[in-house]
C-alpha cells in the first residue's frame, strides 16, 4: 500500500472504472479525494461505494470539458482542502466508428473531454501544486494513443495527443518538482467496455464473438482490471516513482509489445 498521508489528490472520471478504483487506493493509503463526475447517478452510487472514507472525500458533478468547469473543480478543491498535491486525468470518453461516419458534434466531444478537458485540468492544477512546492500529475493515454487501432480515428488522434501533451508538460515542469507522466490502457473491464460491447451486440453481434475479436492480439488473453491499471495510477503518483517523469507506462496486456 502506499501512504498518501497528508496527499491531497483530484481525480476526474473518479465515480467509475479506473478513475474509481484509483480512488479507493489513494483512499486507503490516507490521501484526502476529490472527485469529478460527469453523472450525479454514478456520482451517488460512487459515494456508496466509498462510505467507509467519507471523511477524506467530496464529490463534485461537473462536465470538464468547459474549462470554466475546470477551475471551479480546481477551486472547490481548495476550499474543502486547502492545498492539490495529485492530480489524476482520468475522465474520457470513447466512440468507435471510420472516418466517414464521424460528425463534427462527435468529433468535438471526443476531443473536448479527452484532450480539452486534461489540458485545462492541468491548467488550472499547476498554480496550485507550484504552491505546495511539488505534485504529481498522471493523465490517462490508451494503447490507442501508442498506436493505431481500426475505426477509431478521433479516439487515437486525442489518445495521442494525451501522450505527448504529457511529454511536453513533463519538462515544462520538471523545475517545479511536479511529475507528469501518463498510463495507456489497453482493454479494461470498466463500464466503457460495457457500453462497447453493448453497441456491437446492438449491431447483430454477439458477445462471445465480439469479445474474441477484442482480445485476439492480446498475449495474455484476456482483458484487464481496473484495478491493475489504478495500482501503476498510484506508483505514479507516490514518492516512490521520484525519477518517473514524461513516461508513457503500458498497462495492455503485452498489445503494444510486438508488431
Amino acid at each position: 500500500m502506499y501512504d498518501f498521508k497528508g496527499k491531497v489528490a483530484l481525480v476526474t472520471g473518479g465515480t467509475s472504472g479506473i478513475g474509481l478504483e484509483a480512488t479507493k487506493m489513494l483512499l486507503k493509503g490516507g490521501a484526502e479525494v476529490l472527485i469529478v463526475g460527469v453523472s450525479e447517478n454514478e456520482g451517488r452510487q460512487a459515494l456508496m461505494e466509498l462510505e467507509d472514507w467519507d471523511q477524506q472525500l467530496t464529490l463534485v458533478t461537473a462536465d470538464i470539458s468547459y474549462p470554466s468547469e475546470c477551475n471551479r473543480v480546481v477551486q472547490t478543491l481548495l476550499s474543502e482542502f486547502g492545498r492539490l498535491d495529485i492530480l489524476i486525468n482520468c475522465a474520457g470518453v470513447f466512440i468507435e466508428h471510420t472516418i466517414d461516419e464521424v460528425e463534427e458534434v462527435v468529433y468535438d466531444r471526443i476531443m473536448d473531454v479527452n484532450v480539452k478537458g486534461t489540458f485545462f485540468m492541468c491548467k488550472y492544477a499547476i498554480p496550485q501544486m507550484r504552491k505546495a512546492e511539488g505534485g504529481a500529475i498522471i493523465n490517462i493515454s490508451s494503447d490507442a494513443g501508442l498506436q493505431g487501432n481500426y475505426n477509431c480515428t478521433t479516439y487515437c488522434a486525442s489518445k495521442g495527443a494525451i501522450t505527448l501533451f504529457t511529454k511536453a508538460l513533463a519538462l515544462d515542469l520538471a523545475r517545479d518538482n511536479i511529475r507528469v507522466n501518463c498510463v495507456c490502457p489497453g482493454e479494461i473491464h470498466t463500464p466503457m467496455v460495457e457500453r462497447k460491447i453493448e453497441a456491437a451486440v446492438k449491431k447483430g453481434e454477439t458477445k462471445e464473438v465480439y469479445l474474441q475479436a477484442l482480445l485476439k492480439d492480446y498475449p495474455i488473453d484476456r482483458m484487464g482490471k481496473a484495478e491493475e491499471v489504478a495500482a501503476v495510477i498510484c506508483f505514479l503518483a507516490s514518492d516512490m516513482a521520484s525519477f518517473v517523469l514524461g513516461a508513457s507506462w503500458s498497462v495492455d496486456g503485452g498489445v503494444t509489445a510486438g508488431p
